[in-house]
């Protein structure tokens, strides 16, 4: 998110806030938020891409609410109104094919309005006919598959290339450019999570009453669409039905957020980027050790300002994000770091991953030790937040290290509880300290893997930063 967005948003939202009617408000909040998934996302080399991936999160997200949704409930005049004046503001985006490349909302020229018309048609066939094809249950199951396949698709470079190298050619495109960079969909790893979390709480029968403009504006929130917070469906409704807004909240944590991704690590990025290019110019240990430091330091500030920025856009409009960060290098066990890094994405894998994979294993598991189950549980859950952020190896391995950690750390309390309880206040402050120590540069080495697109160059940095 650029500062001129930034202030596009802050303005806007000066004048939505002149906006006193609470109904006006919520439905100028949808609006918004269905031009954001078009005004954000990046323009992209293959034809049309960047108009029809934010229509397809669009279509995905109504058709995960209509498999969710009673039939009375679908056919509502207040959601068939919602749906309605989605598809008019999709026609409406495409619509920018008219207009000069200078004031168009959409990244690149949209392709034909009709065109786009007779696809939605087209597609709303297409829901009705599964609705009655398949169970309920049947439904939500195939919505799913279809999200994790989508985002195993998306996340995997020769699958993603492969998908590019099929699309030039249906548009008469160099095929040899094909790149997985050609479907950088923007947001679709926190869209895809927010899909999972309703259609698993509705599965279990915890999701609450939602209409499909809610629904709507919940997934495509355009303040945390770039890179997160998770919300959870519940609380954001709950926000979303009074939209009552904290300027001066709002505007401080802006403030805040822009002098730590802006400011700080902006200026961490010069010189102290673990790329292939610096590392290739260290000379000693020391200097990998700097690069690494710096790296760390520059991630934290760029996540964590970030984070600050689009909880102080939502304040602005009337909801409170989640927070995300709560001083995580500054934790003495690596539980609770990641209970304080990422904690969005951390509470859904536990809801989600682990807490599941656990119950299903104690289940089925004959005479298996608690002690397999947490690590085997454990190890899958930090591996899926690993691919979660690109099927690589390096991201694997990333996974599979921290997983390893928590593991350590599970085993090592459970035995030495009694011991820490007979120690005195000063060795408990030193053990503290040497806690904290060996935490932070646990997860300081970690980022190694996490930074890196290469194994063999992972490897050479960790070598470099122990003197080999």
């Amino acid at each position: 998110m650029t500062l001129s967005i930034i202030l596009f948003f802050s303005i806007g939202a000066f004048v939505y806030n002149l906006i006193r009617s609470q109904v006006w408000r919520a439905w100028t909040l949808f609006v918004l938020s269905v031009f954001a998934v078009y005004v954000l996302q990046p323009r992209l080399p293959i034809r049309f891409a960047d108009f029809i991936l934010p229509t397809v999160a669009l279509v995905i997200t109504v058709t995960s609410w209509w498999f969710i949704q009673e039939k009375d409930q679908r056919l509502q005049s207040n959601n068939l109104i919602t749906l309605l004046i989605l598809i008019g503001l999709i026609i409406g985006m495409a619509m920018m094919r008219f207009i000069d490349a200078d004031y168009r909302l959409t990244p690149s020229r949209p392709p034909s309005p009709w065109m786009v018309f007779i696809g939605l048609m087209i597609t709303c066939l297409l829901v009705i006919v599964l609705t009655r094809l398949f169970k309920p249950q049947h439904q939500i199951n195939l919505m799913l598959l279809g999200i994790i396949v989508l985002f195993v698709v998306l996340k995997s470079e020769f699958l993603a290339s492969a998908i590019s190298k099929w699309w030039r050619g249906q548009t008469a495109q160099d095929v040899t450019l094909a790149s997985s960079l050609d479907l950088s969909w923007l947001g679709f790893s926190y869209i895809a999570f927010r899909l999972i979390h309703t259609l698993r709480d509705y599965q279990t029968g915890k999701l609450p009453a939602v209409s499909l403009r809610e629904y709507l504006t919940y997934v495509m929130f355009f303040p945390s669409l770039i890179a997160g917070p998770i919300d959870r469906v519940e609380r954001f409704i709950k926000d979303y039905r009074t939209l009552s807004s904290d300027f001066e909240a709002g505007l401080h944590r802006i403030t805040v957020g822009i002098f730590k991704k802006f400011i700080i690590a902006d200026s961490l990025t010069y010189g102290l980027s673990l790329d292939s290019i610096d590392i290739g110019q260290i000379q000693n240990t020391t200097g990998y050790w700097i690069l690494l430091y710096g790296y760390a330091f520059r991630l934290f500030f760029d996540f964590s300002g970030y984070t600050d920025i689009a909880i102080g856009i939502g304040l602005l409009f009337g909801v409170r994000l989640p927070e995300n960060f709560n001083r995580p290098y500054l934790q003495t066990n690596i539980t609770a770091f990641w209970q304080s890094w990422h904690i969005t994405l951390s509470n859904w894998v536990r809801f989600y991953v682990f807490t599941p994979f656990s119950r299903w294993m104690l289940k089925h598991s004959i005479k298996r030790s608690p002690v397999v189950i947490v690590f085997a549980a454990q190890l899958l859950t930090m591996i899926i937040i690993g691919l979660w952020h690109g099927i690589t190896l390096n991201f694997f391995i990333w996974g599979l290290w921290h997983g390893v950690g928590l593991f350590i750390h599970k085993q090592w309390t459970d035995r030495t509880r009694k011991w820490y309880r007979s120690l005195s206040l000063r060795q408990n402050r030193l053990i503290a300290f040497g806690a904290w120590f060996i935490t932070f540069h646990y997860i300081v080495i970690g980022w190694v893997w996490f930074a890196l697109p290469d194994v063999n160059e992972s490897w050479h940095v960790l070598m470099g930063l122990f003197g080999f």
